[in-house]
């Protein structure tokens, strides 16, 4: 009977598949060839749909997730509770601005992961249902990975050298830090460059890839070492006890009462040289008020030893003047 048909009305041998848009479609048109291309018209192009629609939905989600994590509302963000934070407490509003910068820059780098990734395998799914070859893909995708990568090495180190530094929380904006070729305050910290200003107001940008050590002024508790000369002539005891009592009112003063986190240590002699001895003070300080603490607390000793006519090392040049 089949043999009598037309052509064009001859069933496909696909037609027998059970539950087969090949055998759907041709009950519904009798059309051979539409059976026929039924894979390609329609099976296809909703598969291929779909896997562009769950891979949107699934980065949508992921995105999502990654802003909760990043987002504090004030308080540390959740992605940032598990890693190490060196930033001290007392910084406030900075600390406050270097944790959300900090989230937001690990943030970005997680929804650029999650875009690539996802996409990437939506883009190899899709290839795959197209019926495309991938294995020549995949080992031409590693050539050029490979050659991309010794093309853009100083681009790559940057670029982990950035991830390890937020990661770590080696520095953050607002700390003052040593780079080696620069010094000065953090204002910016990207995944290639970091931003600082120096003491005389320029501004350094610096590649992450070529920072080879770190020396972070603001991390923890800062220490205020002031060395102080006198002559020979000078008792050891009486220039240890106005420096201590010169210490002490320091503590109390409103300038720098909030700054001391320790009281003052006077270590006594330091060292001594041909020209006199010198007298060390300490004191522990917060990040980034030890240079104002030195300031101070060396201009408070330098008026008490002059008052108590401690001679300054060598002494004088000429013997005061008779008194009448």
């Amino acid at each position: 009977m089949s043999a009598n048909l037309p052509l064009s009305l001859e069933p496909p041998k696909c037609v027998g598949e059970a539950d087969s848009w090949c055998t759907q479609v041709f009950e519904l048109t009798g059309s051979a060839w539409l059976a026929a291309s039924a894979d390609w018209l329609i099976a296809k192009p909703l598969t291929i749909l779909l896997i562009l629609v769950v891979a949107v939905i699934v980065r949508l989600l992921a995105r999502k997730a990654i802003d909760r994590l990043t987002n504090g509302d004030g308080k540390t963000p959740k992605l940032l509770r598990p890693l190490k934070e060196r930033a001290p407490q007392a910084l406030g509003s900075i600390l406050s601005e270097r944790r959300a910068q900090r989230a937001k820059t690990i943030g970005s780098v997680l929804k650029s992961i999650v875009t690539a990734v996802v996409f990437g395998l939506a883009f190899m799914l899709v290839l795959g249902e197209l019926g495309v070859n991938l294995a020549p893909i995949i080992a031409s995708a590693g050539i050029v990975g490979v050659a991309l990568g010794f093309g853009a090495q100083n681009l790559v180190r940057d670029f982990l050298s950035g991830i390890f530094m937020l990661l770590e929380d080696q520095y953050g904006v607002g700390d003052i830090v040593d780079l080696g070729e620069a010094t000065g305050t953090i204002e910016g910290v990207g995944l290639r460059v970091t931003t600082l200003r120096d003491l005389n107001g320029t501004v350094w940008y610096v590649r992450n890839g070529e920072i080879l050590r770190v020396g972070n002024f603001s991390q923890g508790f800062a220490v205020a070492v002031v060395d102080l000369p006198v002559g020979y002539s000078a008792d050891a005891e009486q220039v240890t006890s106005i420096l201590r009592r010169v210490s002490g009112e320091l503590t109390e003063d409103s300038d720098h009462a909030t700054d001391v986190i320790e009281p003052p240590e006077v270590l006594g002699v330091e060292k001594v040289t041909p020209e006199g001895m010198t007298f060390r003070v300490t004191v522990k300080v917060r990040p980034g008020r030890q240079w104002a603490v030195q300031r101070a607390l060396r201009a408070r000793a330098m008026a008490a030893l002059e008052e108590a006519d401690i001679q300054p090392p060598l002494g004088r040049l000429f013997p005061p003047a008779p008194q009448p």
